[in-house]
């Protein structure tokens, strides 16, 4: 039985790629998913906000220490490079996960501007990055922007990194964009090699009792899974070369093979894992081989894209008919309406 699949031009053993998530942070648990079946691994995020807000706090440190002791030699301080900021934990990071282990090791920037990122990108592929997912997670929350003007900010970035660096990117993008097909291929000529449907944002919630904005993370369910498996089936086999990455609410075997059908190469799995551990991967994987074995393929390349829309003439006239069924088949619980 043949599970490889190619994901950004790498030829992995299988389609499960463990995401972004604390997972990576460590050595021995990146070890255990390789154990379990992880093909490939991406790493926590890189955020843009992190790295510059610890560079300006320690500048501002050196230098108030500098002017508070006039008296004080220039060599008295310590030098600002002696110390270990996020980058280079995370380039060390990415050092020992690639030492550690055979599977691809893929770096994770979040940011939203060009800036420092080219050179965190390069530093990134010096390290030894096989390739690079760029989680540009922005919400448009002035009311002035338009939908160009946010599209335009993913593409810069994009074209940014493209035009100095040579390992594999991946985007992941959101699901707001008005024409999601028309924007991943605009991302696709702008030099991506794969996008990742789709980041999840993280919604506010309101306390009630102090009347303020509060945090809060709820893990992915499988429902959530069915949004990209609509986009992929309209993507697969419209942009050639192009990887498609499933993310969010992959939580079983048949939540993977679903989003296979649809014509996804890689299918990522972070909330199953952080609530059941790398052991899991071994489960879904177990389950994709059974069925492949009931159903008669032998490849994932036998039944990828089986139930996609690459041959429906209209998407967009199939989705609406399904809209309509949905809505028309729906039937009230008996005692519920009289």
């Amino acid at each position: 039985m043949d599970l490889t699949t190619n994901y950004l031009g790498l030829t992995i053993k299988n389609p499960l790629v463990p995401s972004a998530s604390p997972l990576s942070k460590s050595v021995a648990i990146a070890r255990e998913l390789e154990d379990h079946g992880a093909a490939a691994i991406i790493m926590w995020s890189l955020f843009e906000e992190a790295v510059t807000a610890e560079s300006e706090s320690m500048v501002r440190f050196l230098h108030h220490q500098d002017i508070g002791f006039g008296e004080a030699e220039s060599g008295f301080l310590p030098a600002h490079h002696d110390f270990e900021g996020a980058l280079e934990r995370y380039l060390e990071n990415i050092r020992k996960l690639k030492d550690a282990l055979d599977i691809p090791v893929i770096a994770s920037l979040n940011g939203v501007t060009p800036g420092g990122w080219i050179k965190h990108a390069t530093e990134l592929q010096q390290a030894g990055a096989d390739a690079l997912e760029l989680n540009v997670y922005y919400v448009a929350g002035d009311v002035t922007q338009t939908g160009l003007q946010v599209e335009e900010r993913y593409l810069d970035l994009l074209r940014a990194l493209r035009g100095h660096i040579q390992i594999p990117i991946n985007m992941k993008l959101s699901p707001s964009f008005s024409s999601i097909g028309n924007f991943v291929g605009q991302v696709a000529a702008a030099g991506a090699n794969g996008v990742a449907l789709f980041n999840r944002f993280y919604q506010p919630d309101i306390n009630i009792d102090s009347l303020r904005l509060q945090s809060s993370l709820h893990p992915s369910t499988s429902a959530e899974a069915l949004l990209a498996m609509r986009w992929i089936a309209i993507l697969y086999g419209r942009f050639d070369g192009l990887s498609l990455g499933a993310t969010g609410g992959v939580h079983t075997s048949a939540d993977a093979i679903k989003l296979l059908l649809a014509g996804a190469d890689v299918v990522h799995l972070c909330s199953a894992l952080l609530g059941k551990g790398p052991a899991y991967t071994a489960q879904i994987l177990a389950g994709i081989q059974d069925w492949m074995e009931e159903q008669g393929f032998e490849s994932v390349d036998d039944f990828r894209g089986r139930v996609s829309a690459i041959s429906v003439p209209n998407p967009a006239e199939l989705e609406r008919a399904n809209y309509v069924n949905i809505l028309d088949s729906y039937s009230f619980s008996p005692g519920v309406m009289v």
